[in-house]
Formats: structure tokens, sequence, C-alpha cells
């Protein structure tokens, strides 16, 4: 049917809005989650025709990042130039920018673990005439097939006699659905049926979500989980005991972009008991100067502790009895509970410049000094008991032992404690820079500091420094790749990846930012 491409090139067209050349924007229209189906399992919704700053940040980001200062034209161009090509011409300003709506949502459901058997999508339209007028002239079936006319609750559509998907105007909407089935579900929702938008679920998790994002995707995780089928057992006893329901879950992410950045935050209600939300900014600001990667996880202990106790309560198939890996593990001498009390946060680092001088380590902070040597010791033991060879001990300042083995490569894996810090680093040099709070970090270098404002009041949990990965890129046999060759001159722009996150009001939140050179 050719519905489906030419509703597809009208919804790039729409990317034109974005550059201030669309339609009649009707901020009064109703929502497309006012009729997208309540059993959606997965509903976009877009800003295409955005206004103020929103449109004057879409316009300075694709100015700065690929160089196009009048973007209206030249997506027009193109897009104007696919239709062309595929037989199907048409003119924006004459056949689309009359009817023009504000919003166009996508919404997906029926899913079989791979496949979604139902879908759709909505324009908001001003005029309804016009959109009529441009189904009329441009919406064909394929070659061998034919439209056939149908009405719903007095709405009249078209089928196509090959594979029932469907189209027509449903109140302020041009709706496309895969079958008749969703078409109809659609106009019920228009009349006043149950829509995406009085779903309770969908209501409670987009509740808060930005009002200033360009797109929003809400997935109801626990529709999905359910229609894909069962959880595999073992994982099922591991959630139950973690206190995670995912049957109920949903998620949502919107992306906002600004003038310089583009923000996606992340919701959802999958957080356990008790879920870990510290403050681990700090760690990450430890961090070398020099890393190209680093990152930071707050509470890690915590999390580690409720992860033991879940391997304990429910024992390893096969392998460990229900509430004996604890007290075998005791009885060899390791006291899990008081190692993993006494641990923090955990945060890490990678530097280098090729992936021959690439090295990093892993950090842990503890209560105290004694504590940090004492679980570096415990380390020791595990792996003495299971005989793991290559073992040696370290000597100076810090205590510890590395691991030397042809599969880890040229350096050892070393194991190290000073101060309050744990470091497992590859190399010696790695592990102790880990380990040292002096010297230059993170937190003093300007690219660090910018990203840490542009989170605003939420923790950083991990930093990207754009040129000095893409340096990675380059020195390695991905620089070669027609993908990277062409998708380079957008990396250049990238100065850095900050996210950050924590618990708010019982849901996971997270909030990631790509920041673009000025």
């Amino acid at each position: 049917m050719k519905s489906r491409p030419v509703l597809l090139i009208a919804v790039l067209a729409l990317v034109y809005a974005l550059a201030g050349c669309g339609g009649s924007s009707d901020s009064s229209a109703p929502a497309p989650a006012t009729v997208a189906p309540a059993d959606s399992s997965i509903f976009v919704e877009a800003t295409v025709l955005p206004t103020g700053t929103l449109k004057s940040n879409v316009e300075a980001l694709a100015a700065n990042v690929a160089g196009i200062d009048d973007l209206g034209t030249t997506v027009l161009a193109k897009v104007e130039e696919a239709a062309k090509e595929a037989d199907e011409p048409f003119s924006y300003e004459k056949d689309v920018k009359p009817w023009l709506g504000e919003k166009a949502g996508i919404f997906l459901s029926d899913y079989d673990g791979q496949n979604f058997s139902d879908a759709g999508g909505v324009i908001q339209v001003t005029d309804t005439a016009a959109a009529q007028e441009f189904i009329d002239a441009h919406v064909k079936p394929d070659e061998g097939e034919k439209y056939e006319d149908a009405s719903y609750e007095g709405v009249d559509y078209k089928v196509t006699s090959g594979d029932d998907s469907s189209i027509g105007i449903v109140g302020d909407f041009i709706v496309y659905a895969k079958n008749q089935q969703i078409f109809k579900a659609v106009v019920d929702a228009s009349n006043g049926g149950e829509a995406l938008a009085d779903v309770t679920k969908y209501v409670d998790a987009t509740e808060g979500a930005p009002s200033d994002g360009l797109a929003s995707v809400y997935v109801d995780i626990g529709s999905l989980i359910k229609q894909a089928g069962p959880i595999d057992p073992q994982a099922a006893v591991f959630l139950q005991s973690a206190g995670i329901a995912p049957e109920e879950a949903t998620a949502t992410a919107s992306v906002v972009p600004g003038a310089d950045q583009v923000e996606i935050d992340l919701r959802s209600d999958i957080t356990g008991n008790d879920p870990p939300a510290g403050d681990a900014s700090k760690l990450v600001g430890s961090m070398p100067a020099e890393s190209v990667a680093a990152f930071a996880s707050p509470e890690f202990g915590k999390a580690l502790g409720n992860l033991i106790d879940s391997i304990d309560a429910n024992g390893i198939p096969g392998s460990i009895p229900p509430h004996k890996f604890k007290e075998g593990l005791k009885s060899a001498g390791i006291d899990l509970e008081k190692i993993v009390g006494s641990l923090g946060d955990l945060g890490g680092f990678v530097e280098g410049t090729t992936s021959s001088n690439l090295d990093g380590a892993v950090v842990l902070t503890t209560d105290n000094a004694s504590e940090a040597s004492n679980t570096v010791a415990n380390i020791g033991l595990l792996l003495r008991l299971s005989h793991t060879p290559g073992i040696t001990a370290i000597g100076g300042k810090a205590t510890g032992f590395s691991i030397r083995s042809s599969s880890l490569g040229h350096k050892p894996i070393v194991v190290a404690a000073e101060g309050e810090r744990i470091s497992i680093g590859y190399g010696l040099p790695a592990a102790l820079l880990g380990l040292s709070e002096e010297g230059k970090k993170l937190s003093g270098e300007s690219v660090y500091k910018e990203a840490v404002s542009a989170l605003g009041g939420t923790p950083i949990t991990a930093f990207v420094d754009g040129p000095g990965v893409l340096g990675l890129v380059e020195a390695g046999p991905a620089a070669k790749e027609p993908k990277f060759l062409t998708a380079k001159p957008y990396l250049e722009k990238v100065s850095y990846i900050a996210a950050g996150g924590g618990v708010e009001d019982g849901l996971s939140t997270a909030k990631l930012i790509v920041g673009f050179e000025k």
C-alpha cells in the first residue's frame, strides 16, 4: 500500500517544520495519546511544529553540528526529491502545509517477542478537508491491489484489498493503521472510549516528563514481557527477591534539544527494594585528568549486598543449596557480609590514545583504611581458594597483589589498597592512579565542569571526553570504515557525553547529555 511510504514522506516533511517553515500550530488540539489505543505497548510522540525556544534550539543545533544554516530548505529539498524518485511527487507548500498540525504519534502493540503485529500512526491536522485532499491525491494502492471504501462509527476510511492496512481522517488526525482492528480502536478512543491517555500507568509514567521536549517515548515493559512469554525461572526468582516487579513496570524517555547540546531524560519504576540513591559525583571527579572516560556507581556495596543476599537465599541450582553460599565462604575464613558492608561507591576510568597504551582501573571506596586492606587480603584469599595461578605480592606504599596471565595481555591485573580506596587496575601505574587523590583530576578540567553544569542538580555518574574517544577510534582499524568516515564530521563536534541519575519519588531517573563544541 503506497499509503505507508507517502505518510512516511509526510512525516519526514514535518522535519521541515522544525526550521520554522511549517503549517498552522494549534496548542489546543487534542494530544496524539488521546486517540492512541489503550493497549499500546510502545508510544512515541513528537513535536513536529515547535515554536519559541525549542524551535531556535533545533535551528542552532543544525547550524552548529551539521553546518546547515537553513534546515527547512535543505530537508525539504531532499524529501521532495526522494518522493519524486519514488514516483510519489508532492509539494510541501501546496499539499502538506495547509493541514499540518503540531504533534504526531506512533503506537505499537501485540508483541510476540520479535515483532509487533499491530501498529499505527497519527498526525494532528488543522484543516481536515485539506488533509483529505492530500490522502485522495497522493495515497494509492500498490500494483495489483485496490482500495475498498469502509465506514465505522460514522468515520469513512480506505482499506487495501491486500494487507488490510487502513487510512483516514479521525477527528483532528490523519490516521494510518496496520489493520482495520487498530483503525477502529483509534475511532473508539476518539469517540470517548478508553485511550492510552486514560491509562493510569501511562499517566503516572509521563507525569514528570519534561514539557519542553522534542520527542518522547513511553514503554509498557510489563506488557511487553507478558506478550513475549514468561521470564526465565532463575531470573524471576532473583527479581522477586530484589523486590523488582517487571510485569508492572514502565519507562519513558524524552529528548530535549538545547542550543549546543542534546539531553535525554529517562524515568522508570523498576527500582526494587531500597534502591541505591547516593551521590558518587565526587568519585567521578577524582579520576585522572587525562581520562577519556570515567564513571561511578553510588552505594555499590549496598547493591552488591542485596545481590549476595539473593544468591544466598535462593542458592545456585546444581551447585549451591539455598542459605549455604555465605556459610561456605565463612567457613573458609571469608566473611562476605563484613566485606560488603565496608564497601561504598564504585568508580573507574580509562585513559590512553591508542589500543597499545590503553589502560584503566576500577576503584572502590571503603569505610576506612583497615577495611580496604582487609578486603584486598580477602580477595587474594578467594583467588587462592579458586587456585588462580600467577599471583604475586606487590611492594611499596600500597598493599596488594598482581595477577599475570597470557590471556590478560602484556600487563598484569593489580589489586591494591591505600587509604580508604581499593583499586583494580590494568598494570601497576593504572592501579596506583586509581588510588591516588593527588595530582590533576577531572574535577579541575573545564570540559568536565561544563558537563557537570549541564546536568544541573543531577549528580554525574559518567563522563566521556569526545575528542579523546574520537582519537582512540581514529588510531584503530575502524578509522577506515565508510560509516565512520561519514559520521566523523559530526563526531568531531562532540565535546563530551555526560550521564547522571538517581531515585526520585520511587522512580529511577537518569539524564544523558551530549554536549557539542560552541
